[in-house]
């Protein structure tokens, strides 16, 4: 008999009634900085990746926006979604080549691809818990298993992806603690921290002497402060407990916002894709 060789059906994208469609585009997570560029990076197979075929060096910012739409339409482009996350992947088909130690890295290997979209789900929950609401064990396991309609958006291999929240936690634990690396492309993403940002096209040099160390003194505090202590500790980044009191106290502030956030208007409150998918569920609904 001849083999079944119909494809596989598209995954259902998720939609208003996920958890991930209410925290993933919310403004707030923004605070958490690069979290989630860096510690891609420090998976090493990502990170020589990223040097030997990215602009990130030469385009650093503009390289993030570019990539910041494509992934959050994988969550709000609803029947368009899993479209988007094929295109996604396939930017990725050509992105291989040689480690430093003569093994061979490509982009599309799952547990290298795995690792990408498990930073993102880590920064949305924890972003979420730092400067919107703690999230209780149940919440996080329904963000978990919509994290895994999430992924298979992309097209990709799920075989690294874990079974269940549970799971999940023992794999991200094993990650900080044996895998990730101070790669040069991690280094150069946080490089700002010590060095300050680059002065943006433009700008006259008096003009960004003036007001860059303000800027460099937020981006430093957003930054480092986002970032798990095992990755600051990998990274070398320095934090001070007097450091952790402050972010602590600004997070803190940020949670009372709670309050008055229901009543600013939307484009505050959602980045554009998913404020594009909350006018679309609006119209479907009459």
């Amino acid at each position: 008999m001849a083999a079944n060789l119909s494809p596989e059906p598209e995954p259902t994208p998720l939609g208003p009634g996920s958890l991930t469609w209410r925290y993933f585009g919310d403004t707030r997570i923004l605070l958490m900085g690069p979290c989630a560029a860096v510690l891609q990076n420090m998976l090493p197979a990502l990170g020589q990746g990223v040097l030997d075929h990215s602009v990130f060096f030469a385009e650093t910012f503009a390289r993030l926006r570019r990539s910041a739409g494509p992934i959050l339409n994988t969550v709000y482009g609803g029947p368009d979604a899993a479209a988007t996350g094929r295109t996604v992947r396939d930017y990725h088909r050509d992105i291989k080549g040689t480690m430093p130690d003569g093994g061979r890295y490509h982009a599309l290997d799952p547990e290298t691809y795995y690792w990408a979209h498990a930073t993102f789900l880590d920064t949305m929950i924890r972003g979420t818990e730092t400067f919107i609401r703690p999230l209780d064990e149940d919440e996080k396991r329904r963000i978990y298993a919509e994290s895994k309609t999430w992924f298979r958006m992309y097209g990709v291999s799920d075989r690294a992806m874990p079974d269940d929240w549970e799971t999940f936690q023992a794999y991200w634990k094993r990650m900080l603690e044996e895998e990730i690396v101070p790669h040069k492309t991690a280094r150069y993403g946080v490089g700002y921290v010590t060095k300050g940002l680059p002065a943006p096209p433009r700008v006259p040099a008096p003009v960004w002497r003036a007001v860059s160390p303000p800027l460099n003194a937020v981006a430093r505090f957003l930054t480092v402060g986002g970032m798990p202590p095992r990755v600051r500790e990998v990274l070398g980044l320095p934090w001070s407990r007097a450091d952790e009191r402050r972010y602590r106290r600004f997070a803190a502030a940020v949670r009372r916002l709670n309050a008055v956030w229901p009543v600013l208007p939307e484009a505050v409150r959602y980045l554009p894709q998913a404020r594009t998918a909350f006018a679309r569920a609006r119209r479907d609904r009459g």
